[in-house]
C-alpha cells in the first residue's frame, strides 16, 4: 500500500471510531491522535499534517528554472495539467544547500486549493501522535510565521520530528488569479472551449536552460544580431542599441532581465579581439512591439512555433512578486516540454523598459524622426506580410499564415511501408498523424547529415496535416508586398528539374541592414507543394483531384 493510501486508510478508519464513539455515550473519550506523514533531510526528520498532503512522487524527468524566483524554488514542472512549484526545502534553511538531485522525492502539498510541491530526500513513515507527544512554537502577534509549526517526541524522547507549517512553505502569491483561471476552463469542457475560442500563435525560444515564449503578436521581427552601438544607457541589462528600419531600437540582454539562475546558466557572447562581444551563431534579436514602444531581446536561440487555446495556458502559482506580471502561465506540451508563456505587456510596464525607450529616443532624436518619417512611409505603403525563413540548402522564405506550428524533428517519426521514398514516415502529435514528408528527399538533395537544427513546418490542406522537415528554421521578417516579385524565368528554367525553385513563382527582396547582405529569396508555396503531394500520395490521386 502506497504511502498515500495508507493515509487514507487510516483516516477512514479514525472516522468509524468517531461514528463508535457517538453511539457508545458512556465510553470514555479516547485522546486525540493527529495523522502526520514523515520525511528525511539528511539525517533531520520533518512532518506535515497528512490532511494537507494529496501524494508523493518521484523527482519529475523536466524541472524548468522560474526566472526571478527566490533561491528556494527549485523550478515547476507539470503533473496531470497543473503547474507545480517545488520547494527545495534544504534552501529554506541554508541558501547555499546543494540542488535536487533525481533520487529525492516530492510531496504535493494542496494548500488554499493550489499544489505544490515539498523537495525532501526521502520518505519517512505515516505517524499517528497523541496530544501529549506534540509542541508547538508560538511566535509574537504580526510576526512572520517561520516553516517550524511545532515538534513531536517519539520513543520515549529519543526521536525528535520538526513539525512544517504548510502556510508558512507556501507563500503563494497569486491564489486567486490561479483559482480564476481554473474555474474559467473548468466552464466548457475543452471541445466546446476549442470550438468557440481562437487559435493563437507564439514563438518560442531558449535563454540558458528553459523556455519562453512571446504571443505572435508582440513579435514584430526575429533578425540575427546585428552590429551593436554603444548607448549612454547601456548597463548590465541593456547592451546598447540597433538601427531598425531608420529606428533606435534598445536590446536587452533577456538572460539579465530574467535574473537568478537561469541568468548564470544562459550562454554568453564571445569575446573578440578588442574586448567587444561577438554573439553565438545560434542567438537572436527577438524584435517586439506593443503600442509605440519597440524593444529588442537577445535570446540564445529561436525554438519554434507553437499554436494553442487560451485553456491550455497553465497559470503557475508563485512565490515572488518579482515582476510577477510578466508571466502568462506555462504551456505543456509533450514534444516540446514546458514552456514559459510570458505576457509582453508585463515585460513593456517594467520602469526600467520604459526609461530606456524614452531615453534613447531623446538621446537621438535624428533617428527618432526619421522614425516618424518612415511610420508616415509605411501608412501609404502597401500591406505587409510575415515571412519565416527556413534553410534548405538555400534560405526560402514562406508566409508564416501558411504554417500551423513548427516543432523539432523527433526520432519519434515512424516509417510506414509502402510510402513513396520522399515520405519520412508518420508523427503521433498530440493525438494526430501527421504525414511527415523529408524535402530532401523529395527535390533529390543529399542527405543532411545531422538532424540537431532540424524542423519540421506542420501545414494544413482541409482535413490532412503534412510535416515539412527542413534544415532548419532562421528568421522571422516583415516584408512590404511592394518587396515581392515574379521570379524570373531564366532562374527557373536554368535550374535542375529536381531544383526546388522550379515551383516558385515570386522571390522577395530584402534590403541590406548593418553587416546583412542584400537577400532576394524564393517564395514557398505550401498549397502548391502540397497539391503535388496529395497527387503522389498511394490512392489519395482520385480524392486530391
Amino acid at each position: 500500500m502506497s504511502d498515500v493510501a495508507e493515509i487514507h486508510a487510516i483516516l477512514d478508519l479514525d472516522s468509524e471510531v468517531a461514528v463508535t464513539a457517538t453511539v457508545a455515550v458512556a465510553a470514555p473519550a479516547a485522546p486525540a491522535v493527529e495523522l502526520f506523514g514523515s520525511f528525511m533531510l539528511g539525517a533531520d526528520e520533518f512532518a506535515l499534517p497528512a490532511s494537507c498532503i494529496r501524494e508523493v512522487v518521484n523527482f519529475p524527468d523536466k524541472m524548468s528554472a522560474l526566472p526571478l524566483s527566490p533561491p528556494f524554488l527549485e523550478g515547476v514542472f507539470t503533473l496531470r495539467g497543473t503547474v507545480i512549484p517545488v520547494v527545495n526545502l534544504g534552501r529554506v534553511f541554508r541558501p547555499d544547500a546543494p540542488p535536487a538531485e533525481r533520487s529525492h522525492k516530492i510531496a504535493i502539498l494542496d494548500f488554499q486549493q493550489v499544489l505544490v510541491g515539498i523537495l525532501f530526500h526521502d520518505t519517512g513513515e505515516i505517524l499517528r501522535v497523541r496530544a501529549e507527544q506534540r509542541s508547538s512554537l508560538s511566535y509574537q502577534h504580526g510576526a512572520v510565521q517561520g516553516v517550524i509549526a511545532g515538534t513531536i517526541l517519539l520513543d520515549d524522547g529519543e526521536r525528535l520530528v520538526q513539525v512544517l507549517n504548510p502556510a508558512a512553505l507556501a507563500q503563494i502569491e497569486n491564489v486567486p488569479h490561479v483559482l480564476a483561471l481554473k474555474a474559467a476552463s473548468r466552464k466548457l469542457d475543452q471541445r466546446q472551449f476549442h470550438a468557440a475560442a481562437q487559435r493563437r500563435q507564439c514563438v518560442s525560444f531558449r535563454v540558458g536552460d528553459s523556455s519562453f515564449a512571446f504571443d505572435m503578436a508582440a513579435i514584430q521581427e526575429i533578425i540575427n544580431v546585428p552590429e551593436l552601438h554603444t548607448s549612454i544607457l547601456n548597463s548590465q541589462l541593456c547592451m546598447g542599441r540597433i538601427n531598425f528600419r531608420g529606428s533606435p531600437v534598445a536590446v536587452v540582454d533577456f538572460a539579465v532581465l530574467l535574473g537568478g539562475d537561469t541568468a548564470r546558466a544562459a550562454k554568453t557572447a564571445t569575446a573578440g579581439a578588442d574586448g567587444a562581444r561577438v554573439p553565438l551563431p545560434s542567438q537572436r534579436i527577438v524584435v517586439a512591439r506593443i503600442d509605440d514602444a519597440t524593444v529588442g531581446f537577445l535570446v540564445d536561440s529561436v525554438d519554434n512555433i507553437v499554436h494553442f487555446y487560451p485553456d491550455e495556458v497553465m497559470p503557475i502559482p508563485l512565490l515572488s512578486k518579482a515582476r510577477a506580471g510578466m508571466f502568462g502561465g506555462c504551456i505543456s506540451r509533450p514534444e516540446l516540454g514546458d514552456i514559459i508563456f510570458l505576457d509582453h505587456r508585463g515585460i513593456f510596464s517594467n520602469t526600467e523598459i520604459i526609461e530606456m525607450r524614452n531615453g534613447h529616443a531623446n538621446l537621438y532624436p535624428d533617428e527618432a524622426k526619421a522614425v516618424e518619417k518612415a511610420q508616415q512611409r509605411d501608412k501609404r505603403k502597401a500591406l505587409r506580410q510575415v515571412y519565416i525563413t527556413f534553410a534548405l540548402e538555400n534560405t526560402f522564405a514562406v508566409e508564416i499564415k501558411q504554417v500551423r506550428e513548427i516543432i523539432d524533428f523527433s526520432s519519434a517519426v515512424t516509417s510506414t511501408p509502402g510510402m513513396p521514398p520522399f515520405m519520412r514516415g508518420m508523427l503521433n502529435l498530440r493525438q494526430q498523424m501527421i504525414s511527415v514528408v523529408d524535402l530532401r528527399r523529395l527535390y533529390g538533395m543529399a542527405e543532411l547529415d545531422n538532424l540537431a537544427r532540424a524542423k519540421i513546418l506542420i501545414v494544413e490542406r482541409g482535413e490532412e496535416r503534412y510535416g515539412l522537415l527542413v534544415d532548419a528554421v532562421e528568421n522571422i521578417m516583415t516584408i512590404d508586398d511592394s518587396k515581392r516579385f515574379a521570379a524570373p524565368k531564366m532562374m527557373r528554367n536554368n535550374s535542375g528539374p529536381a531544383d526546388l525553385r522550379n515551383e516558385m513563382d515570386e522571390v522577395i527582396d530584402i534590403d541590406a541592414e548593418g553587416d546583412k547582405a542584400h537577400q532576394t529569396l524564393c517564395v514557398f508555396e505550401c498549397e502548391r507543394l502540397l497539391q503535388k503531394l496529395a497527387l503522389a500520395m498511394p490512392g489519395a490521386t482520385a480524392a486530391a483531384a
